[in-house]
């Protein structure tokens, strides 16, 4: 009898495996195959190319300085209203194009999964990390934008050693929409309405998030306390505090966003890793 011999055994991933990230691990070339592919469908049959990323951010900086800081005449902390803005709108958009993008991985990746195998995570993990191209690009935006209110508004700046953490905050960010998005990709298999409500929920999560406004403008305690367990409202403010002195920081809101964004990616990819066993059968 001749005994069979085989180089790759494809199995269920459990926690014991590590939840499959030593796989995703080995297949790092794969994540940079998708990251350029990313990167190069999003320029084809474009007037503008690139240049859509620096005029969506400075369109939408105009529009909020017309609505709610002419109109409504909302505080910016004593802040440049374009700086004010255009940080929570880098911030924002990069964490809401990554966590629409993973949310739809079974959806938009159905015909591929369908027909070969490869760990499921490299996905949604290139799809964060391809997000960073853009999001480069609108920060650079802002780091201009910055250096002309510098210049030119009378009252300082003071950016501090907070700033620092900005690696940090930007994973924190990266984790959340990957952790979350996970989480909605595995429930929308079964349940496609939930993609409706899923684009509704992040719509208004934005204006749950010191964006258009300081969290000092909510004087309400109540709301105050409530607006912290939103786990992007520390990362916001940590941002604004650290690039030009305004906001708010506490350690404590810090540390509460770090484990609540844990916890998210932890289950996300705990559910997301049950479901790509059957969602052939169910999409």
């Amino acid at each position: 009898m001749t005994q069979d011999y085989w180089t790759t055994e494809i199995s269920p991933t459990t926690f014991s495996k590590g939840f499959g990230l030593k796989e995703l691990w080995q297949k790092k070339y794969l994540i940079w195959l998708f990251i350029k592919r990313d990167i190069t469908v999003q320029f084809k049959q474009t007037i503008f190319g690139m240049g859509w990323y620096f005029i969506s951010p400075l369109f939408t900086m105009f529009m909020y300085i017309v609505v709610f800081g002419r109109i409504a005449e909302i505080p910016t902390d004593d802040v440049p209203q374009p700086v004010f803005y255009l940080s929570g709108i880098c911030l924002w958009e990069y964490f809401s194009e990554c966590l629409t993008a993973v949310s739809g991985t079974f959806q938009t990746n159905a015909g591929l999964f369908g027909k070969v195998y490869f760990p499921r995570l490299v996905s949604p993990v290139s799809v964060v990390i391809s997000k960073l191209f853009r999001f480069s690009l609108q920060l650079g935006t802002f780091v201009i934008v910055y250096l002309l209110a510098v210049f030119m508004w009378d009252k300082p700046l003071c950016p501090n050693w907070y700033l620092l953490f900005f690696p940090v905050l930007l994973l924190m960010i990266q984790s959340l929409a990957l952790g979350l998005g996970l989480i909605v990709s595995s429930l929308t298999t079964k349940y496609r309405d939930l993609t409706n409500f899923f684009g509704v929920f992040v719509s208004l999560w934005m204006y749950a998030t010191p964006i258009v406004y300081p969290l000092s403008y909510v004087t309400n305690p109540v709301l105050h306390r409530i607006m912290l367990l939103n786990p992007m409202t520390a990362i916001i403010e940590t941002f604004k505090y650290g690039a030009y002195g305004a906001g708010e920081f506490s350690w404590t809101a810090l540390g509460y966003s770090a484990l609540i964004i844990l916890a998210l990616l932890f289950i996300g990819i705990a559910m997301f890793n049950r479901k790509q066993k059957f969602f052939i059968d169910t999409i």
